[in-house]
């Protein structure tokens, strides 16, 4: 079997019928893992009558006052089931007093408690999977404020979810609000990879043509992680905010200072959880561009555009970035569709290994721990086989 693939569990016991939920803010990711699904468990069965599909009918309808209550259309007794949800969806609707409005996260929690009520126990086990963590941005007290992360996980944990998987917390410290339940924070590392390597044929991974640069000083460790792995260097650059006003709710950058070796000349990979209006990047690349960089290629968790995607189109024509990588975890624009700059990176294979994993109570070490697989792909790369 690839070294880039995992294989499927094997054994005879899962926890129980395997069922999957997803939520209107994540059918369409949810049909791509259900198929992955089918095709793996049809293998394993080897002529036996194979399930057609693992999604469980469920709703959220709203009253006209904008209240709303869960559905659930199938049975769910005796099964291992696992909810899908993105709260930052925003493409999501519905009607209130005659408005039609978009959801907010709170409303995608909101529902998906309701769908954990609605359940009402019969299920042999509760997984949430919510790859954007709801509250994760306000993580941490440093005023007077709410802990909004750990509270949703405590409510979470009340209501009887015994495991949560996220994917790139902002801080994964987090976890320690619900130390009695199983709290998995995994990583897109070996999926980038993947995609770079497809998408830019010419790329070399090696001290003298690349090097690694952490947007801030919260994002050296991932990008310390892919540096160290490809043995190349890593530079960072430092926020410095103004921390006498609040602007979207966080202090205003008044500028990016770098640190870290000689760029000119070399591709720049900037690897970061979340790209929210993608201002900091846009300065970044621009600096790092004035320090007569090749390449920059950046590889983001989430690729929110709050702002929209015009500023980074604009860029793109001048030369300024030239991919950026971004998962299918949550909601995407539509128009990056077409952008030439972007590339989408599919998890849905990913999220379905790691349900198969869990649906057989096995370790997940394997499949959160990709140093292997990324060290047997870049291998192969340089064997000359095709990616």
């Amino acid at each position: 079997m690839s070294p880039e693939r995992a294989p499927f569990s094997t054994l005879s016991f899962p926890v129980g019928s395997l069922g999957i939920i997803a939520m209107d803010s994540c059918k369409e990711l949810g049909e791509h893992v259900d198929r992955w699904l089918i095709s793996e468990r049809q293998k394993e069965m080897r002529g036996a009558e194979a399930p057609v599909s693992f999604l469980i009918k469920s709703r959220c309808p709203r009253f006209s006052n904008g209240e709303s209550k869960a559905i659930i259309d199938e049975s769910v007794r005796g099964k291992d089931l696992y909810i899908l949800v993105d709260v930052g969806n925003y493409s999501c609707k519905y009607n209130f007093m005659g408005v039609e409005n978009h959801m907010s996260p709170d409303d995608h929690y909101a529902d998906l408690k309701r769908v954990i009520s609605a359940i009402a126990g019969k299920a042999k086990r509760i997984n949430v999977i919510m790859p954007f963590l709801y509250g994760g941005r306000q993580h941490k007290r440093s005023v007077r404020e709410s802990l909004d992360c750990a509270a949703a996980l405590h409510e979470l944990a009340a209501l009887g979810v015994q495991n949560i998987i996220t994917f790139d917390a902002h801080d994964a410290r987090v976890a320690n609000a619900i130390p009695q339940i199983g709290f998995e924070d995994v990583h897109a590392y070996y999926q980038f990879i993947k995609a770079m390597l497809h998408e830019i044929p010419d790329l070399e991974i090696d001290k003298k043509h690349m090097m690694m640069v952490s947007p801030d000083e919260g994002g050296i460790h991932r990008n310390l992680y892919y540096s160290t792995l490809f043995g190349i260097d890593l530079g960072i650059f430092i926020k410095r905010r103004d921390y006498s006003k609040i602007v979207n709710g966080r202090n205003p950058i008044v500028a990016h200072e770098f640190i870290g070796d000689d760029v000119e000349g070399k591709d720049i990979l900037v690897l970061d959880d979340m790209l929210s209006s993608g201002d900091s990047l846009l300065d970044i690349a621009t600096e790092l561009k004035r320090r007569k960089a090749r390449r920059i290629f950046a590889a983001v968790t989430y690729a929110l555009f709050t702002d929209g995607i015009g500023e980074f189109q604009k860029c793109y024509e001048e030369g300024i970035i030239d991919k950026i990588f971004a998962t299918n975890l949550t909601y995407r624009r539509p128009e990056l569709s077409e952008a030439p700059w972007f590339v989408e990176v599919d998890m849905s294979k990913y999220i379905a290994k790691l349900i198969d994993a869990l649906n057989y109570d096995e370790s997940l070490g394997v499949l959160v721990n990709p140093a292997q697989r990324i060290m047997n792909l870049i291998y192969r790369r340089n064997c000359g086989e095709k990616i």
